[in-house]
């Protein structure tokens, strides 16, 4: 098992206003997705529980 604190991912999703988002990290410690947007230069985050209400995986 390991003991990493962040995994780092990346992968699309779409949020609810159809903008895409760069999922990068994963904090296990704090349970929130930390993500990019392609106009925004810093990481932006939120609470896994909304990021999975609010945001589908762009296959």
């Amino acid at each position: 098992m390991s003991n990493e604190k962040h995994k780092n991912l990346d992968r699309y999703f779409r949020d609810k206003r159809g903008r895409i988002v760069k999922v990068i990290e994963w904090d296990r410690q704090k349970q929130r997705v930390i993500f990019m947007l392609d106009d925004y230069e810093h990481p932006c985050f939120v609470p896994l529980s909304d990021f999975k209400k609010y945001y589908s995986e762009v296959k």
